[in-house]
């Protein structure tokens, strides 16, 4: 009997979209458009790698369709892809032969049809997004002087496999078979069983349950192996919240092992053999900020540090290059052994000593970031704060928070590594010395990487190796900052000097500075308004006192990804006293808006936005913990209408000694 198999043909993007005339169809049942700036950002990104590496194809995943005939092709699997792709052509300015419809959606065939313009009634604002992320990230990740090749590489050397579904199969039947067989498989399992076959059945078996453990991202490691009461004391101590009762892997308990002559492709699904949970546990979940794949990378380099010779700028965080990462190394049992037991340390200090996100949405009232350990009494497990309510508590919360919204990518998360490798090292965990560890990182991170011009690229973003070169020495983490000329002006302009962009991470660590001079100085205290200590804080942010209680709510909200022109672009025209295009792209005109803000108004003048802020006694509303920088300009602006006329509430001379007065923050 001739088995059958899936049609499938490789092809470039340009193939896809402007080779033989084609439709592809988005069917009703598929879901609406619904990448964000993360995913489409992380597209971009890994494409202008390849480019970077000169690699001559670059695969970016799998289209499966159904032709219907006529060149019409129904997209059964991938059309988030394929949409993304279409808004990308469009932000390069590439036009289109080949159509993307959608089934019975209107609103957007309209919308992906009028790109760019959209001059329509009623759009699909998810693709309308999609296409400004897309913009935002080309202009943010390529040069300029590389767009026109990187296009050019984007069409031709970026491929997809496109598996064409036969005439004659059941597509219901297809489906079930998808749901029930799942993708091929990841990465992440091809290096287990790698990594696994080294090993004797017994350590299989020890081996298998700790790496499914460490796998469940969302979950704290004790929690896993508190199934195994013995077990889990051995490991973790009587109240489950500790490590450092076994130093390596032999040492880890047993494994009643049933797996007699286990395949490898068994032991890939084998899950162990756990006892019930107790009744009384609570499974306590949160959002992890690294996937598993990622995680391995970081875990194989903390490993490998231990290698004389090892290089660690050579090393790739990216999960595409984790098969060819794990492929460098002898593997041998004892490395498994080794990388192993480093997997569980790790997974244990990364649930433990980092931050997590809750389950909770961001709001106003509530920090979602946590930084608690999991640990148990008697029966019952609970969270507690790493160290209580005590201000290095919050400030910790703040430091890693403000890390994790700035490096949001997880290929990019260098500083997960150094928080790691800094623990790994350390004789006890101590969380004052944590806490200056991160306050020298951040210090470090700003003075010695984003202050070094020769660090940067043209559009000052740092370049491939930039964080590991400077902070790594000789296999030494150093986070004493060595950089003396802080000419912020000459990198990053102040209106009379170009800018070429500003990172994410220098606002994000200003907001950082901000909010600690307020915890050093007013927290805790019952500063009245008009107090000495009160009125010297604010003389510092450089405006009139408008509250306390953003900071007490401050929080680095995972929705602070627009950075926005307070005088808006569209009125930069330099007439009449209003600055001009080249003065309001600085620093000081700069503000982080979040979506408690509402940052659709980004081209209103500053009266309209303090307009649309005030409340009804004249008081600015709390409007977004998003960034105490944009409070700070909107107080600024408000001080200065009163005192001078329509339309010169906020000026050139405004923007120039409001950069002043932030770089005294930012330089200390």
């Amino acid at each position: 009997m001739k088995t059958k198999t899936l049609p499938l043909k490789e092809l470039s993007i340009a193939e896809i979209y402007n080779g033989d005339k084609a439709t592809y169809e988005v069917p009703i049942y598929q879901r609406n458009y619904a990448w964000e700036k993360d995913e489409i950002s992380a597209l971009i990104q890994d494409v202008y790698d390849a480019y970077t590496a000169k690699k001559q194809t670059y695969f970016i995943g799998t289209l499966v369709s159904f032709h219907k005939g006529d060149q019409v092709y129904e997209v059964i699997d991938g059309q988030q892809r394929l949409t993304t792709i279409n808004l990308v052509l469009g932000a390069l300015g590439i036009s289109l032969q080949n159509k993307l419809t959608y089934r019975a959606r209107k609103k957007s065939n309209d919308t992906i049809q009028n790109i760019p313009s959209f001059k329509i009634d009623e759009k699909d604002y998810g693709i309308v997004k999609g296409f400004k992320y897309a913009t935002d990230a080309i202009n943010e990740i390529v040069p300029k002087t590389s767009q026109d090749e990187f296009k050019t590489y984007f069409q031709h050397s970026v491929h997809l496999i496109h598996y064409q579904v036969p005439k004659d199969i059941d597509l219901n039947h297809y489906f079930e078979i998808m749901n029930s067989r799942g993708e091929q498989l990841e990465k992440h399992e091809i290096i287990k069983a790698r990594l696994i076959e080294k090993l004797n059945n017994a350590d299989k078996a020890k081996f298998n349950r700790l790496w499914e453990y460490c796998s469940e991202m969302n979950v704290y490691i004790q929690q896993k192996y508190s199934s195994d009461r013995s077990c889990a004391i051995q490991i973790f101590g009587k109240s489950l919240g500790d490590f450092g009762y076994v130093m390596d892997f032999d040492a880890l308990p047993d494994v009643e092992d049933n797996t007699n002559t286990l395949k490898i492709s068994d032991l890939i699904n084998y899950k162990g053999l756990d006892t019930p949970q107790n009744e009384e546990d609570k499974i306590d979940t949160f959002q992890p900020i690294i996937d598993f794949s990622n995680f391995l990378l970081i875990v194989l380099k903390i490993t490998r540090m231990e290698e004389s010779g090892f290089d660690p700028t050579s090393f790739n965080l990216d999960d595409k290059e984790l098969i060819h990462e794990f492929d460098k190394v002898q593997v041998d049992k004892k490395f498994v052994k080794r990388f192993g037991f480093n997997l569980l340390m790790a997974k244990y200090l990364l649930d433990n000593y980092l931050v997590h996100h809750s389950n909770e949405d961001d709001t106003i009232e509530n920090n979602p970031w946590k930084l608690q350990y999991w640990q148990k009494e008697g029966k019952k497990g609970y969270l507690k704060n790493l160290d209580g309510e005590s201000d290095t508590q919050n400030k910790l919360v703040h430091l890693l928070s403000m890390f994790e919204v700035s490096f949001t990518a997880r290929q990019r998360k260098n500083y997960l590594f150094y928080c790691l490798l800094y623990l790994f090292r350390s004789d006890d965990w101590d969380i004052g010395k944590y806490y200056e560890f991160l306050l020298g990182l951040a210090e470090k991170y700003f003075k010695d990487v984003y202050l070094v011009a020769e660090n940067l690229n043209e559009i000052n973003t740092p370049k491939s190796g930039s964080f590991d070169n400077t902070v790594l020495c000789d296999n030494v983490l150093d986070i004493t900052p060595h950089n003396d000329n802080f000419d912020f002006t000459a990198i990053f302009g102040d209106g009379t000097v170009k800018s070429k962009g500003i990172p994410l991470f220098v606002f994000n660590y200003l907001d950082y500075k901000l909010w600690e001079k307020y915890a050093n100085k007013l927290r805790g205290e019952r500063t009245k308004e008009g107090d000495k200590e009160r009125t010297e804080f604010f003389a510092i942010l450089g405006c009139g006192d408008f509250g306390l209680k953003l900071f007490e709510q401050f929080y680095f909200s995972r929705t602070r990804r627009s950075l926005e022109h307070y005088y808006p672009q569209a009125n930069a025209n330099g007439e009449n006293g209003a600055p001009n295009e080249e003065q309001i792209n600085c620093l000081g005109n700069y503000a982080m808006i979040g979506s408690e803000a509402n940052s659709s108004g980004s081209n209103w003048s500053p009266k309209t936005k303090l307009d649309h802020y005030l409340d009804a006694s004249g008081k600015i509303k709390q409007v977004s913990v998003a960034s105490i920088k944009f409070m700070i300009m909107m107080q600024k602006c408000k001080e200065n209408q009163n005192d001078r006329g329509a339309g010169q509430e906020w000026n050139f001379d405004d923007i120039k000694a409001h950069q002043e007065k932030m770089l005294k923050v930012l330089l200390g």
